[in-house]
């Protein structure tokens, strides 16, 4: 094989995804797998991690202009502090790792690889919250948690261990604790449409596959090209049922000792394989420039005679990308011809591409061609700064609206089980029925065709705040008198089913 070829992508995005996706997160050098025995671990390389570092910097400038402070708490979790939530012990046991030893010592109590924080955040919450005027309180923190799961594992999507942010608040009052909420979900929609060019549907989780002890669970799901859905963030209320176990209270006012309402909300690397799948093909690793850790790399093309004119071309474009803040790369190596250039930058997902030739530099021009569609322009010199970021946005455009019309062509509706579980098995996507509300009715979908309710409509008129406008909504399709689709029942909500990672 070629050293071309082993660049290169062998597997069909649309034919097998499972195992394209694999190739394209290891050739573009995102990850690798972890050693030989650590099945479902994986170890995070600069590329990949510069891209969850995008992420980072976003939400963390959301989060501190919305009063989010971040800390750090320790990595395991006492088993009586676990238990004092019985819910989350219940909802987390199977997934949950435990430190029994410490060297050749065995513990007095076993400790918890922490599956999440809220049973060793509370507490601590509880201590610093005395009065009305300590709330509320927000903190957030990033950290890895380890879920021990035996299913099939994917790299970003579903790991034993892997990295996240995790918000806790705690508020005077129910209202208050609902508009947190809401606000985590906007910025969490923020993050995809904004910065990753992915639509998002928003939504909230039926009653039985809510976060163990909440009152609510709202989410953001992503639909992938392949018809599944991803769970791409969740924001949690809580209610009181977390303070009352640990004893967050407060005075308010008047001097009462009240219970506090908390909420916990979160957003793991997860998001980095739903972003990875959305836009990669079949050459590789596509990304949008708003993370792409070169936004534009610059090829030039020389013969010996030709080359110091336009090696000192290039040079001079890419520092003025440079000085413009555009994140650029030069690629002048000589052991490199251009086509492998151009095959190697666009498996490592690179936006746009500057080709500079000796006709370039003899009409003062360069030759931009875009990632997505190999849409090729010619930029004057004059206005290079310029015209480099519209081809950017433009990019960015391109790139949101074939997520997008994906999005739109595959919400589906149906009128029978057998025409939920037709429609899904041929088409993927969501398909939007009435629902009763019983569980059961979802297990008798899912036993069939694998899909599950991954979200229902979400409420949001008891709070007034700065929501998006333009979102995609899990939106009701019932009307009193309605019958459950699957069992006959009436029908209390809609319910979307899909097949999700």
């Amino acid at each position: 094989m070629s050293e071309d070829q082993e660049l290169g992508i062998t597997e069909q995005k649309e034919y097998n995804p499972g195992e394209w996706y694999a190739e394209v997160v290891e050739k573009a050098e995102l990850a690798s797998y972890a050693p030989e025995g650590m099945g479902g671990f994986i170890v995070t390389r600069p590329r990949g991690y510069s891209l969850w570092e995008s992420v980072q910097d976003n939400l963390d400038r959301w989060f501190d202009e919305t009063g989010v402070e971040n800390a750090y708490f320790p990595l395991f979790i006492p088993e009586d502090y676990l238990e004092r939530e019985k819910d989350v012990v219940e909802g987390f046991d199977p997934e949950v790792a435990w430190v029994t030893h410490g060297g050749h010592d065995e513990l007095e109590e076993r400790l918890a690889v922490r599956p999440t924080s809220e049973s060793i955040i509370a507490p601590y919450m509880a201590q610093w919250v005395r009065s009305h005027r300590d709330l509320p309180l927000r903190l957030n923190q990033w950290c890895s948690v380890v879920r021990w799961e035996a299913t099939e594992t994917k790299p970003f999507f579903r790991t034993k261990e892997f990295l996240w942010q995790e918000g806790h608040t705690a508020h005077e009052d129910e209202a208050g604790a609902w508009e947190e909420t809401l606000t985590r979900l906007d910025q969490y929609q923020r993050l995809y449409e904004d910065v990753f060019a992915m639509p998002v549907m928003r939504g909230a989780k039926p009653d039985h596959d809510k976060f163990p002890g909440a009152d609510t669970t709202t989410t953001v799901e992503a639909l992938m090209p392949d018809g599944k859905s991803v769970q791409g963030a969740t924001s949690h209320n809580l209610g009181q049922s977390f303070a009352e176990a640990f004893d967050l209270t407060f005075s308010d006012e008047d001097e009462v000792e009240r219970v506090a309402h908390t909420t916990s909300w979160g957003l793991s690397w997860r998001a980095l394989g739903a972003l990875i799948m959305t836009h990669s093909d079949d050459q590789g690793l596509v990304l949008p420039p708003t993370v792409a850790p070169e936004q534009v790399v610059i090829v030039p093309i020389w013969q010996e005679d030709t080359k110091e004119s336009v090696l000192q071309y290039s040079a001079e474009i890419a520092a003025e990308l440079e000085e413009a803040g555009v994140r650029v790369h030069l690629d002048d190596r000589d052991e490199r011809n251009p086509g492998f250039k151009y095959n190697e930058w666009e498996l490592k997902g690179v936006p746009l591409r500057l080709e500079i030739g000796p006709n370039e530099v003899a009409d003062g021009e360069i030759t931009a061609v875009h990632r997505p569609d190999g849409e090729q322009t010619t930029t004057a010199r004059d206005t290079l700064v310029e015209d480099v970021e519209a081809h950017l946005d433009e990019v960015y455009a391109k790139l949101y609206a074939t997520a997008e019309e994906n999005l739109e062509e595959n919400v589906r509706e149906a009128d029978s089980p057998e025409e939920i579980m037709g429609t899904i098995g041929q088409h993927g996507g969501y398909v939007r029925t009435p629902w009763c509300g019983d569980e059961a009715c979802e297990e008798a979908i899912k036993e069939k065709v694998h899909a599950e309710i991954v979200a229902v409509p979400l409420d949001e008129s008891a709070v007034e705040g700065d929501h998006r406008d333009n979102a995609h909504r899990a939106e009701a399709v019932h009307e009193p008198g309605d019958e459950c689709t699957v069992c006959g029942d009436d029908a209390v909500e809609t319910a979307y089913f899909a097949r999700s990672y």
